[in-house]
């Protein structure tokens, strides 16, 4: 798999100190104004019947002693109980900016709080909360008018940083506008070509915890960014993402670097642990090293890098997997991707960038079923992590690590899973809002707005929905490729008839050739458009 070949290949040299400053290069800390009740977690201290033998399993799996094999176990010392969490407290990673639509507003969503982004008049981001405060209608669905959003329901308009009602056409002339007629509002920052939320109106945004990554600000360093609805709780989406050890598997040949016969042992070293996240090294157990640096940090970003001496011993290359993980809501999920480098291969300058853009969405397509079945699993039996994986040391270090940290601070979140304690989610991961049911709802939420073909439907599991929408170079290639496959058809069927009419043999024979030519354009434009619009459906083979 592409994506993760510079972490998978042959041991480098590397040195994990230049990745361990990623906060925003801010120094004051802002003060806690007040500290929410905290909900007491769901503790199950006792294990499931059924798991009782675990410890054997593993140890004959491994030909190890079961403590040394068994994570669990390994730091029950450490517990110290949950530390105050709020996460409204948070900076949340909203959008690519290079894709914010300029002419309309985008409504989107954490956790279930719908929120609805925009450029006003000069160009400023802003966002709201995505309900009219007159009759709830999603502002969303509305225009933008002289920078001014409009609700669609009634025409009521609102601008500015506090959200202000500045026009209602239904009141009687020289009628005040009434103080109440305003929107809720959130704090957004543009940093390093993403916009942030800070989702609490409580408390002021803190500019310490606005993530600031390094290589990304290095010279010369350059990435391929590509962003994804998906069908599955965040939680889940940062634990496949921390988890190398499915590669191999998972996208057996999706291209050169992925295949079946590399999976084997891992080696991993946390050298990090906080009450904002963790931080480690690994690699793989045949090298004896660990070359890879990988960060956690609250509530939603996850990267991988890597520090590459070249062979005269003085350049660097650095580079960067990054991974920004949004909820949004239960069962629900948005990522955005950033792979970069200050030095990029040669190769991948040969394709064009929708290539690279539809080869991710089919790297997440092969994840996207027994993930969804994973989530399905854990409402399901409604016990912690604990209970259910069998985590490993060569394997799930990481995702140990991940659910303990939630232990620690998910009390402070809507809903969680955590490796010893759980707090379920107050409403099923899947409502019909409306009798109208779950398609019309989301049809109005999602930035192609109403449709219902084949290739629009509002469906998340579609890949023209669950990426092109959110892609302003991939919805151009997509137009593209259309138009071009119309006038190619076109051509054909206007040569096809001018070979008919003419007597000449000659000019049949250029007419047909030319024919056959524009019919070629035409299906390889046809193949495009599907490549980037169509699910990637797994093939069972008998090895």
């Amino acid at each position: 798999m592409a994506l993760f070949r510079p972490f998978l290949c042959g041991a480098t040299t590397f040195s994990h100190t230049t990745f361990l400053h990623y906060n925003h290069p801010t120094t004051t800390n802002s003060t806690v104004t007040r500290s929410p009740p905290l909900r007491k977690p769901i503790v199950y201290s006792q294990p499931n019947k059924r798991f009782t033998n675990r410890n054997n399993a593993l140890a004959e799996i491994t030909g190890s002693d079961p403590v040394q094999v068994k994570l669990e176990e390994e730091e029950e010392k450490e517990e110290k109980g949950p530390v105050f969490y709020n996460w409204t407290e948070e900076w949340y990673p909203l959008y690519l900016t290079a894709n914010i639509p300029d002419d309309a507003p985008l409504g989107l969503t954490v956790y279930d709080v719908n929120l609805v982004l925009f450029r006003d008049g000069n160009g400023q981001l802003r966002c709201y909360e995505d309900r009219c405060p007159h009759r709830l209608a999603k502002l969303s669905e509305g225009q933008l008018v002289d920078g001014r959003i409009e609700c669609l329901y009634h025409g009521w308009q609102f601008e500015g940083e506090d959200g202000k009602c500045v026009k209602i056409p239904q009141l009687p002339t020289n009628a005040k506008i009434p103080q109440s007629a305003c929107v809720r509002t959130y704090q957004v920052k543009d940093s390093q070509g993403v916009v942030w939320v800070w989702m609490s109106n409580k408390t002021p945004p803190n500019p310490n915890k606005l993530p600031w990554f390094e290589n990304f600000a290095r010279p010369g360093f350059q990435d391929i960014s590509t962003i994804h609805e998906l069908p599955y709780d965040h939680s889940i989406l940062l634990e496949n993402l921390m988890d190398p050890a499915h590669v191999p598997i998972s996208h057996d040949r999706t291209d050169w670097t992925a295949k079946r016969e590399d999976a084997q042992p891992l080696l991993f070293e946390v050298i990090e642990r906080t009450n904002r996240g963790f931080a480690g090294l690994w690699g793989r157990e045949k090298d004896g090293s660990k070359p890879n640096f990988l960060r956690f940090e609250a509530p939603c970003v996850l990267q991988n890098n890597r520090e590459i001496v070249e062979k005269n011993g003085e350049e660097k290359n650095y580079f960067s997997g990054l991974f920004l993980c949004r909820p949004t809501g239960q069962g629900k999920s948005m990522l955005i991707v950033r792979f970069g480098s200050t030095k990029r291969s040669p190769i991948l300058k040969l394709f064009p960038k929708w290539y690279l853009h539809q080869n991710a969405c089919k790297v997440f397509e092969q994840d996207m079923g027994f993930l969804s079945s994973q989530n399905e699993v854990l409402l399901k039996e409604k016990v912690p992590t604990k209970e259910l994986y069998i985590n490993l040391r060569s394997s799930d270090t990481w995702v140990f690590e991940y659910r303990k940290w939630m232990d620690k601070v998910g009390h402070g979140m809507p809903y969680y899973f955590g490796h010893g304690s759980i707090s379920l989610p107050k409403q099923p991961a899947v409502i019909e809002h409306a009798p109208a049911g779950l398609l019309a709802n989301v049809s109005a939420t999602m930035p192609a707005k109403g449709g219902i073909g084949t290739m629009h439907s509002p469906n998340v599991v579609n890949r023209y929905f669950r990426h092109v929408i959110h892609c302003k170079g991939c919805q151009s290639v997509v137009k593209s490729f259309e138009v071009w496959k119309n006038a190619l058809s076109m051509i054909a069927l206007v040569s096809t008839a001018l070979a008919i009419m003419v007597s000449g043999r000659q000019w049949k024979a250029v007419l047909l050739v030319a024919t056959s030519l524009c019919l070629m354009g035409a299906y390889a434009c046809s193949y495009a458009i599907a490549m980037n619009t169509t699910n990637f459906i797994r093939t069972h083979r008998r090895l």
